[in-house]
């Protein structure tokens, strides 16, 4: 369009894009520092968007937990919910697909399924082997 010609003449399109492969740091006690069982994971990008570090304060004081960063802090990796709060709540800026084998599934979707299977184990009303009834309480958002 016209009216963009002199915006990308100027070479600034709005966004810088991170592709290959990135570093984050891992919150302590995180669950993803939990399911990558290390301090750091490296994994794939290929995006432009960013959390707006103007708003991190207020994102966080309303419950959303930063649980992994750039190893300068200043790029938001991973995002998750207490599993008091959620059973499973993880979010990420990476491609985890990307690196995900049929055989050897990546330790985020591996975590989905086995939070899903436990809640799904949870909220079971009869035993598998005998049939007999079992008296289980709803699971609550921590189940």
């Amino acid at each position: 369009m016209a009216e963009q010609v002199d915006i990308i003449a100027g070479g600034d399109l709005g966004g810088t894009m991170r592709l290959g492969l990135y570093e984050a740091a891992l919150a302590p006690g995180s669950i993803v520092e939990e399911l990558y069982g290390a301090p750091v994971s490296h994994e794939r990008h290929r995006h432009r968007y960013e959390v707006n570090n103007a708003y991190r304060e207020q994102i966080a004081a309303a419950g959303l937990v930063f649980s992994g960063t750039s190893p300068d802090g200043t790029l938001v990796e991973y995002v998750e919910l207490p599993r008091d709060v959620h059973p499973f709540y993880v979010a990420t800026q990476a491609h985890p697909e990307l690196r995900s084998r049929p055989t050897n599934a990546h330790p985020l979707f591996r975590g989905l399924i086995d939070s899903a299977i436990d809640r799904q184990q949870a909220s079971k009303l009869f035993d598998d082997e005998t049939g007999e009834v079992e008296t289980v309480a709803a699971p609550s958002a921590s189940a």
